[in-house]
């Protein structure tokens, strides 16, 4: 019986001595992550307006990077507002499947186009976020990444929107024109986007701003306009359809995420003291977020609640499998015109370097 015991009592203290070296071992596995910076000590391109602090230090392992997603830095707020919006809209995906069809109903395709552009956007949004402090190059590459993104959810709002919420009487423009200047307006939103990101410093930033502002605002004025149609016709009993509220509920929460991507508040009123927490751009996220949730809540129910009208107006699935071709167009139209700015980039960055 004794041998048993300090058997045990020997075991016991070995597990001890293992459990004090994790620690240590965490220390090796992850090794120690470099400060992060003040304005003053990264180049211009890198700087926020109001921002003084939390820079990610350039020129660092990209495992550094990677890792600074658990850091405390003054992207972190915005990597992780995104990440967990594309993680909800996964599982959002993985449950809405469970009972849509969308492999063998074309009807539901709106939905999935829907569901794949918002995805993408807010993993692109992620990736720009968390990656893009690495180097100018990657700055811009990433970002314009980004913009790739935000095209794409611009024409699966648009899809949905088209299919799923319009009205028997919209009827003010040939109906097969509706998507194709959905596609053209989400390219020139792209275009628009890395444009003015590409002449970031050598523009007033109120031209950029329009650059970037204005045709993302037309393509949501188009990609919207059968849900204000919707919204209005059925005023003032828009309580009697499910749908409606989380239609307005979408509207309320992209104006309200748009005046925070215009507007630098609340950090201009209180430079350098929202570094970490509070910044423009991070409520910008957060609304963006509850638009698209919003929006999904609602396309689905429509889906489920309006197949008489939607299949009565569309025909017999034809267009959905034109919409598809369109948005596998977008895309490819997007990620060329972000290969040839990131292109334009490197050459830029290499002539700037032989000048030196």
């Amino acid at each position: 019986m004794a041998t048993i015991v300090m058997e045990r009592i020997g075991h016991l203290f070995i597990n001890l001595q293992q459990v004090r070296q994790v620690p240590r071992m965490l220390r090796e596995a992850v090794p120690s992550m470099p400060g992060t910076l003040r304005d003053s000590e990264v180049p211009p391109f890198f700087r926020d307006k109001n921002i003084h602090a939390g820079y990610r230090p350039p020129d660092q392992g990209w495992r550094y990077y990677f890792l600074s997603l658990f850091q405390r830095h003054n992207e972190t707020v915005n990597v992780w507002t995104h990440l967990l919006g594309a993680l909800v809209v996964l599982t959002k995906s993985a449950e809405l499947s469970e009972t849509v069809d969308f492999a063998g109903d074309v009807h539901a395709w709106p939905l999935l186009i829907l569901l794949i552009s918002s995805f993408a956007y807010l993993a692109f949004s992620t990736v720009a976020h968390l990656l893009s402090a690495r180097s100018e190059f990657h700055h811009h590459a990433f970002f314009f990444l980004d913009y790739v993104g935000v095209a794409l959810y611009q024409y699966g709002s648009a899809v949905v929107h088209f299919y799923y919420a319009v009205e028997k009487d919209f009827s003010w423009l040939p109906r097969g024109a509706f998507m194709p200047v959905a596609a053209a307006l989400g390219w020139l939103s792209c275009l628009g986007c890395c444009y003015g990101k590409y002449h970031d410093r050598r523009l007033h930033p109120w031209v950029r701003k329009v650059g970037q502002v204005v045709p993302c605002a037309l393509a949501y004025a188009w990609d919207t306009s059968p849900v204000f149609h919707r919204i209005y016709s059925c005023l003032p009993s828009c309580g009697r359809d499910p749908a409606v509220p989380f239609h307005c509920g979408q509207v309320a929460f992209f104006l309200s995420s748009s005046f925070f991507f215009t507007q630098p508040l609340p950090e201009c009123c209180f430079p350098g003291r929202c570094d970490f927490l509070g910044q423009s751009h991070q409520l910008f996220h957060v609304l963006l977020a509850l638009c698209t949730l919003s929006q999904i809540h609602a396309s689905h129910l429509d889906y489920l609640g309006r197949r008489p009208l939607y299949t009565q107006l569309h025909g017999d699935g034809q267009g959905p499998v034109f919409f598809m071709g369109l948005f596998v167009a977008l895309g490819l139209a997007t990620a060329l015109t972000a290969l040839y700015m990131t292109w334009k980039v490197s050459r830029q960055i290499g002539q700037r370097d032989k000048v030196k």
